[in-house]
């Protein structure tokens, strides 16, 4: 149950078995099944989330009723409403997902005062905040400076395995064009 998470935690920081221990007796797991929105908008987000397997999503709903995706957690990933977790104001996004997933849910109160007991594990934290942080940066640049055809080539090269695991209609989602333009710069890929 816990042994993607401790090797996850194992190549970035040196644990004792005991730390781990630790740890694990505050990860609790959870079954999702596909398509379930385990978390909502509105809600004070409470939980970090590790992916033990399958994927989950981050995700807003437009007044107009259209999505937008703003991250995919796969295996060995942690995701979470993360502005709503470190400012403890309601979240304007979703958490769903996107296969059967097993999760390892940790308590806000619980991650902090494990950060406390663990020191290193700020280096964890630290990278994970990093990572969001480039992902977005990425993201906006993307989204503002590429054509549809441009983005779907930078995701098909930066993560291939979003194509195989992810239905079309959520990868335009991420992408930020429609179902359709992501067909037509398929094709256009395709071509060439």
């Amino acid at each position: 149950m816990y042994q993607l998470l401790t090797k996850y935690l194992r190549e970035k920081i040196s644990l004792t078995n005991a730390q781990c221990e630790l740890i694990f007796s505050l990860f609790q797991p959870r079954m999702v099944n596909r398509n379930e929105i385990f978390f909502n908008k509105g809600m004070i987000c409470q939980h970090f989330y590790f992916v033990n397997k399958g994927c989950i999503r981050m995700f807003y709903i437009h007044s107009d009723g259209t999505e937008f995706t703003r991250y995919f957690a796969f295996e060995k990933n942690f995701g979470t409403a993360l502005a709503s977790f470190i400012t403890q104001k309601p979240s304007l996004e979703y958490i769903q997902a996107i296969e059967k997933s097993e999760v390892l849910s940790i308590l806000r109160n619980d991650f902090y005062q494990l950060l406390e007991i663990i020191p290193s594990l700020e280096k964890i934290y630290r990278h994970i905040l990093e990572n969001a942080h480039d992902i977005n940066s990425q993201r906006i640049e993307s989204l503002l400076g590429k054509n549809a055809k441009d983005r779907y080539l930078s995701l098909l090269q930066q993560n291939p395995e979003i194509f195989q695991r992810i239905p079309n209609k959520l990868v335009a989602s991420y992408l930020g064009i429609s179902p359709e333009t992501l067909s037509r710069a398929k094709a256009q890929v395709q071509i060439y």
